[in-house]
Protein backbone atom coordinates (compact mmCIF):
# COMPACT_ATOMS: atom_id res chain seq x y z
CA UNK A 1 0.00 0.00 0.00
CA UNK A 2 1.30 3.43 -0.94
CA UNK A 3 1.10 6.25 1.58
CA UNK A 4 0.25 9.57 -0.11
CA UNK A 5 1.22 12.72 1.76
CA UNK A 6 -1.13 15.59 1.01
CA UNK A 7 -0.74 19.18 2.19
CA UNK A 8 -3.36 21.54 3.56
CA UNK A 9 -2.95 25.21 2.70
CA UNK A 10 -3.71 26.27 6.27
CA UNK A 11 -0.43 28.07 6.93
CA UNK A 12 -0.16 29.29 3.33
CA UNK A 13 -3.80 30.29 2.81
CA UNK A 14 -2.85 33.68 1.36
CA UNK A 15 -1.30 32.05 -1.70
CA UNK A 16 -3.29 31.51 -4.86
CA UNK A 17 -3.90 27.86 -5.74
CA UNK A 18 -1.36 27.91 -8.55
CA UNK A 19 1.44 29.13 -6.27
CA UNK A 20 0.44 26.75 -3.49
CA UNK A 21 0.42 23.77 -5.84
CA UNK A 22 3.87 24.73 -7.06
CA UNK A 23 5.09 24.98 -3.46
CA UNK A 24 3.71 21.50 -2.73
CA UNK A 25 5.33 20.14 -5.88
CA UNK A 26 8.67 21.67 -4.92
CA UNK A 27 8.30 20.19 -1.42
CA UNK A 28 7.64 16.68 -2.81
CA UNK A 29 4.08 16.28 -1.59
CA UNK A 30 1.81 13.88 -3.45
CA UNK A 31 -1.24 16.11 -3.40
CA UNK A 32 -3.11 18.93 -1.70
CA UNK A 33 -6.03 19.32 0.69
CA UNK A 34 -7.42 22.77 -0.01
CA UNK A 35 -10.43 24.24 1.79
CA UNK A 36 -12.70 24.94 -1.16
CA UNK A 37 -15.29 27.39 0.26
CA UNK A 38 -12.50 29.93 0.81
CA UNK A 39 -11.20 29.78 -2.77
CA UNK A 40 -12.04 32.25 -5.54
CA UNK A 41 -10.65 30.10 -8.35
CA UNK A 42 -13.09 27.97 -10.34
CA UNK A 43 -13.19 24.22 -9.85
CA UNK A 44 -12.09 23.83 -13.46
CA UNK A 45 -9.02 26.01 -12.90
CA UNK A 46 -8.10 24.21 -9.66
CA UNK A 47 -8.42 20.80 -11.33
CA UNK A 48 -6.33 21.83 -14.34
CA UNK A 49 -3.57 23.28 -12.13
CA UNK A 50 -3.33 19.98 -10.25
CA UNK A 51 -3.43 17.90 -13.42
CA UNK A 52 -0.57 19.93 -14.89
CA UNK A 53 1.47 19.41 -11.72
CA UNK A 54 0.59 15.71 -11.44
CA UNK A 55 -0.75 16.15 -7.89
CA UNK A 56 -3.76 14.45 -6.37
CA UNK A 57 -6.61 16.36 -4.75
CA UNK A 58 -8.38 15.93 -1.43
CA UNK A 59 -11.40 18.25 -1.46
CA UNK A 60 -12.00 19.90 1.91
CA UNK A 61 -15.44 21.34 2.71
CA UNK A 62 -17.53 22.27 5.76
CA UNK A 63 -21.25 22.41 6.33
CA UNK A 64 -22.49 25.74 7.58
CA UNK A 65 -25.51 27.74 8.72
CA UNK A 66 -27.65 28.12 11.82
CA UNK A 67 -30.14 25.29 11.24
CA UNK A 68 -29.99 21.63 10.31
CA UNK A 69 -31.61 22.47 6.99
CA UNK A 70 -28.82 24.99 6.32
CA UNK A 71 -26.22 22.30 6.94
CA UNK A 72 -28.04 19.83 4.69
CA UNK A 73 -28.16 22.35 1.87
CA UNK A 74 -24.53 23.41 2.28
CA UNK A 75 -23.36 19.79 2.38
CA UNK A 76 -25.03 19.07 -0.94
CA UNK A 77 -23.82 22.31 -2.51
CA UNK A 78 -20.20 21.96 -1.45
CA UNK A 79 -20.02 18.21 -2.09
CA UNK A 80 -21.33 18.64 -5.66
CA UNK A 81 -18.82 21.45 -6.16
CA UNK A 82 -16.01 19.34 -4.74
CA UNK A 83 -16.61 16.36 -7.02
CA UNK A 84 -15.98 18.61 -10.02
CA UNK A 85 -12.30 18.36 -9.04
CA UNK A 86 -12.35 14.57 -9.45
CA UNK A 87 -10.73 14.24 -6.00
CA UNK A 88 -9.57 11.12 -4.22
CA UNK A 89 -12.37 11.89 -1.75
CA UNK A 90 -14.13 14.75 0.02
CA UNK A 91 -13.26 15.57 3.64
CA UNK A 92 -15.99 17.40 5.54
CA UNK A 93 -16.36 19.27 8.82
CA UNK A 94 -19.94 18.12 9.32
CA UNK A 95 -22.80 19.39 11.45
CA UNK A 96 -22.55 20.95 14.90
CA UNK A 97 -21.92 19.49 18.33
CA UNK A 98 -25.23 20.90 19.66
CA UNK A 99 -27.45 19.29 17.02
CA UNK A 100 -29.50 16.35 18.24
CA UNK A 101 -28.42 12.82 17.39
CA UNK A 102 -31.40 12.44 15.06
CA UNK A 103 -30.65 15.69 13.21
CA UNK A 104 -26.96 14.89 12.84
CA UNK A 105 -27.87 11.45 11.56
CA UNK A 106 -30.02 13.11 8.90
CA UNK A 107 -26.96 15.00 7.69
CA UNK A 108 -24.73 11.92 7.64
CA UNK A 109 -27.41 9.92 5.82
CA UNK A 110 -27.75 12.69 3.23
CA UNK A 111 -24.01 12.45 2.72
CA UNK A 112 -24.26 8.71 2.10
CA UNK A 113 -26.89 9.37 -0.57
CA UNK A 114 -24.55 11.83 -2.30
CA UNK A 115 -21.79 9.20 -2.31
CA UNK A 116 -24.17 6.66 -3.84
CA UNK A 117 -25.10 9.18 -6.53
CA UNK A 118 -21.60 10.40 -7.45
CA UNK A 119 -19.24 7.62 -6.35
CA UNK A 120 -16.75 9.97 -4.66
CA UNK A 121 -16.15 8.96 -1.01
CA UNK A 122 -17.21 11.41 1.67
CA UNK A 123 -15.24 11.36 4.93
CA UNK A 124 -16.30 13.20 8.08
CA UNK A 125 -13.61 14.69 10.30
CA UNK A 126 -13.40 14.09 14.04
CA UNK A 127 -13.39 17.77 14.91
CA UNK A 128 -14.34 19.91 17.89
CA UNK A 129 -17.56 21.85 17.43
CA UNK A 130 -18.86 19.35 14.88
CA UNK A 131 -21.08 16.28 15.09
CA UNK A 132 -18.04 14.03 15.67
CA UNK A 133 -16.60 16.26 18.39
CA UNK A 134 -16.08 13.42 20.87
CA UNK A 135 -15.25 9.73 20.94
CA UNK A 136 -18.63 8.57 22.30
CA UNK A 137 -20.51 10.75 19.82
CA UNK A 138 -18.61 9.21 16.92
CA UNK A 139 -19.06 5.72 18.28
CA UNK A 140 -22.84 6.21 18.49
CA UNK A 141 -23.03 7.33 14.86
CA UNK A 142 -20.81 4.46 13.69
CA UNK A 143 -23.08 1.95 15.42
CA UNK A 144 -26.14 3.47 13.77
CA UNK A 145 -24.56 4.04 10.35
CA UNK A 146 -21.72 1.51 9.88
CA UNK A 147 -20.92 2.81 6.38
CA UNK A 148 -19.77 6.14 7.86
CA UNK A 149 -16.12 6.84 7.10
CA UNK A 150 -13.87 9.19 9.05
CA UNK A 151 -10.94 11.52 8.75
CA UNK A 152 -8.99 10.77 11.92
CA UNK A 153 -7.95 13.91 13.75
CA UNK A 154 -7.68 12.64 17.29
CA UNK A 155 -5.94 15.81 18.44
CA UNK A 156 -9.43 17.17 19.05
CA UNK A 157 -10.61 14.24 21.12
CA UNK A 158 -7.69 14.22 23.57
CA UNK A 159 -8.42 17.88 24.17
CA UNK A 160 -12.20 17.44 24.50
CA UNK A 161 -11.81 14.55 26.94
CA UNK A 162 -8.69 15.88 28.68
CA UNK A 163 -7.20 12.40 28.45
CA UNK A 164 -5.21 9.97 26.34
CA UNK A 165 -8.50 8.13 25.57
CA UNK A 166 -7.26 4.95 27.26
CA UNK A 167 -10.56 4.86 29.17
CA UNK A 168 -12.55 4.68 25.91
CA UNK A 169 -11.02 1.74 24.02
CA UNK A 170 -14.22 0.66 22.24
CA UNK A 171 -14.86 4.11 20.79
CA UNK A 172 -11.24 4.52 19.71
CA UNK A 173 -11.23 1.07 18.09
CA UNK A 174 -14.41 1.87 16.17
CA UNK A 175 -12.88 5.14 14.92
CA UNK A 176 -9.66 3.41 13.85
CA UNK A 177 -11.70 0.86 11.90
CA UNK A 178 -13.63 3.62 10.12
CA UNK A 179 -10.69 5.97 9.43
CA UNK A 180 -9.78 6.39 5.76
CA UNK A 181 -7.64 9.54 6.01
CA UNK A 182 -5.29 10.90 8.69
CA UNK A 183 -4.72 14.46 9.85
CA UNK A 184 -1.30 14.12 11.45
CA UNK A 185 -1.33 16.69 14.19
CA UNK A 186 -0.51 15.78 17.78
CA UNK A 187 -2.70 17.15 20.53
CA UNK A 188 -2.50 16.70 24.29
CA UNK A 189 -4.91 16.69 27.20
CA UNK A 190 -5.03 20.49 27.40
CA UNK A 191 -4.96 21.46 23.75
CA UNK A 192 -5.24 20.35 20.10
CA UNK A 193 -1.58 21.01 19.24
CA UNK A 194 1.64 20.41 21.17
CA UNK A 195 4.14 23.25 20.95
CA UNK A 196 6.78 21.29 19.00
CA UNK A 197 6.59 17.64 17.89
CA UNK A 198 10.40 17.44 17.96
CA UNK A 199 10.61 18.30 21.68
CA UNK A 200 11.39 15.19 23.78
CA UNK A 201 9.00 16.49 26.42
CA UNK A 202 6.15 15.70 24.03
CA UNK A 203 7.42 12.22 23.11
CA UNK A 204 4.66 10.33 24.99
CA UNK A 205 1.97 12.13 23.00
CA UNK A 206 3.84 11.71 19.71
CA UNK A 207 4.24 7.99 20.44
CA UNK A 208 0.54 7.61 21.26
CA UNK A 209 -0.61 9.34 18.08
CA UNK A 210 1.90 7.48 15.93
CA UNK A 211 0.60 4.22 17.39
CA UNK A 212 -2.96 5.19 16.39
CA UNK A 213 -1.82 6.15 12.89
CA UNK A 214 0.17 2.94 12.54
CA UNK A 215 -2.96 0.99 13.46
CA UNK A 216 -4.92 2.76 10.73
CA UNK A 217 -2.16 2.00 8.22
CA UNK A 218 -2.13 -1.66 9.25
CA UNK A 219 -5.91 -1.96 9.00
CA UNK A 220 -6.06 -0.41 5.55
CA UNK A 221 -3.06 -2.49 4.41
CA UNK A 222 -4.87 -5.65 5.56
CA UNK A 223 -7.78 -4.61 3.34
CA UNK A 224 -5.30 -4.48 0.44
CA UNK A 225 -5.98 -0.82 -0.16
CA UNK A 226 -3.98 0.71 -3.00
CA UNK A 227 -3.22 3.90 -1.05
CA UNK A 228 -3.84 5.81 2.17
CA UNK A 229 -3.61 9.59 2.52
CA UNK A 230 -2.02 11.54 5.35
CA UNK A 231 -2.07 15.31 5.75
CA UNK A 232 0.52 16.62 8.26
CA UNK A 233 -1.59 19.35 9.84
CA UNK A 234 0.21 21.42 12.42
CA UNK A 235 -1.34 24.85 12.14
CA UNK A 236 -0.31 28.48 12.44
CA UNK A 237 -1.54 30.78 15.21
CA UNK A 238 -3.83 30.51 17.11
CA UNK A 239 -3.18 26.75 16.98
CA UNK A 240 0.51 27.53 17.22
CA UNK A 241 1.25 28.71 20.79
CA UNK A 242 2.44 32.30 21.12
CA UNK A 243 5.05 33.71 23.47
CA UNK A 244 6.17 37.08 24.77
CA UNK A 245 4.48 40.46 24.78
CA UNK A 246 4.69 40.56 20.99
CA UNK A 247 2.86 37.19 20.74
CA UNK A 248 5.56 35.58 18.65
CA UNK A 249 4.75 32.06 17.34
CA UNK A 250 6.93 29.47 19.07
CA UNK A 251 7.54 27.61 15.80
CA UNK A 252 6.92 27.40 12.07
CA UNK A 253 3.99 25.17 11.10
CA UNK A 254 5.32 24.47 7.62
CA UNK A 255 8.61 23.27 9.12
CA UNK A 256 6.78 21.14 11.68
CA UNK A 257 4.73 19.49 8.94
CA UNK A 258 7.82 18.66 6.91
CA UNK A 259 9.33 17.10 10.03
CA UNK A 260 6.14 15.15 10.69
CA UNK A 261 6.15 13.79 7.15
CA UNK A 262 9.75 12.63 7.63
CA UNK A 263 8.82 11.03 10.97
CA UNK A 264 5.90 9.15 9.42
CA UNK A 265 7.85 8.04 6.39
CA UNK A 266 10.41 6.54 8.74
CA UNK A 267 7.83 4.70 10.86
CA UNK A 268 4.60 4.00 8.99
CA UNK A 269 6.15 2.02 6.16
CA UNK A 270 6.93 -0.72 8.67
CA UNK A 271 4.46 -3.31 9.92
CA UNK A 272 4.55 -2.03 13.49
CA UNK A 273 5.52 1.10 15.39
CA UNK A 274 8.17 1.01 18.07
CA UNK A 275 8.36 4.19 20.17
CA UNK A 276 11.71 5.94 20.04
Amino acid sequence: MKILFTKANWERSERCVRDFVQLCLDSNYDGTEIYLPARTESMKEIREIHESAGLSIVSHIATEGTTVEDHLRSLERYYRQAVELQPLFVNSHTGKDYFSFADSLRIFTAGERLVAEHGIPLLHETHRGRALFSAPAAWAFLRELPSLRLTADFSHWVCVHESDLSDQPEAVEAALQAAQHIHARVGFHEGPQISDPRNPAHAPWLDLFTHWWQTIVDLRRAEQREWLTITPEFGPEPYMPLSGADLHPVGDAWEYNLWMRQHLRAHLLSQSYTPS
